[in-house]
């Protein structure tokens, strides 16, 4: 196996490791939503299981604290699924008194429900052909991503075009001026991380930049002063030195799918009410 084939493995297992369905179960619920639901009141609360708004408070709080930002919708429903599937979990886990020697371990009640439903599935078989579909069709967790060196002169305070273009002159004759106000050196940077942090219209303008030369380019609203040293073309993955690899993945993929099948069926027995949010 080549450096970028090694270096794709490798990619490809710290991307799996995030979707292990135990981390999605347990330490993601428990992370986000470390809310004890009361469960002992009477059976039909106890078959009602209400979304309300300190399920979302909680949950906008943690990802904002992840993520810098609040969640979108789409975002905020999948967190509330996340949250109902371990709520579930734990119901169930309780009925079926698993809390015994538990009883304050939210965590290791649900752990327990979700190794019973763990229990109950089966891989099912697969041949090279659908493993190499599948494959083809999430190639891009794979494929080892283009990666550029280049260099980036800070400038003090918000600097204009013409600034941005002077300093870039300057340092292209050897002559910069005090305006510098540092320099950040990054190596093998890859395009994708380039273009979370500096926008895809950025990164295209710097890929396509010659080699060797200062350069202002505009990033949002403002300009940066960079210089492309140099740049590693994209490599395509390959299927043979990978299957393994991607087997693992697949097989993680197609599990947690009847994972959370199984746990939407264990949901049915529930009535789910979503509060709506206080204006």
């Amino acid at each position: 196996m080549t450096n970028a084939d090694a270096t794709g493995a490798a990619a490809a297992r710290r991307v799996r490791w995030w979707r292990e369905p135990l981390l999605h179960f347990i330490v993601l619920g428990a992370a986000l939503f470390g809310l004890d639901r009361a469960v002992n009141g009477a059976p039909d609360e106890a078959r009602t299981i209400v979304v309300d708004a300190a399920v979302d408070a909680e949950a906008v709080k943690v990802f904002r604290d992840a993520r810098g930002r609040a969640p979108t919708g789409d975002e905020l429903y999948g967190l509330r699924r996340v949250w109902l599937d371990n709520e579930v979990l734990y119901r169930e886990g309780l009925a079926l008194q698993m809390d015994k020697g538990d009883k304050a371990i939210r965590d290791r009640v649900i752990f327990k429900a979700l190794s019973m439903v763990n229990a109950g599935l089966q891989r099912p078989p697969v041949d090279d052909v659908a493993l190499k579909a599948w494959f083809e069709k999430n190639r891009v967790k794979y494929d080892e991503p283009a990666r550029l060196d280049f260099q980036e002169a800070a400038l003090a305070g918000d600097a204009s075009e013409a600034t941005a273009a002077a300093f870039a002159a300057a340092l292209n004759a050897g002559t910069p001026s005090d305006e510098k106000a540092g320099l950040h050196v990054f190596k093998a940077r890859p395009l994708p991380t380039i273009v979370q942090s500096y926008g895809p219209e950025f990164a295209q303008a710097l890929e396509a930049l010659p080699t060797g030369r200062w350069q202002a380019l505009r990033q949002g609203d403002g300009w940066k002063v960079v210089r492309l040293d140099a740049v590693a073309a994209a490599r395509q993955a390959s299927f043979d030195m990978l299957r393994n690899v991607v087997l693992q993945d697949w097989t993680d993929s197609v599990m947690a799918e009847q994972r959370s099948a199984a746990v939407r069926k264990l949901a049915k027995k529930y009535t789910v009410k979503v509060e709506a949010p206080t204006p």
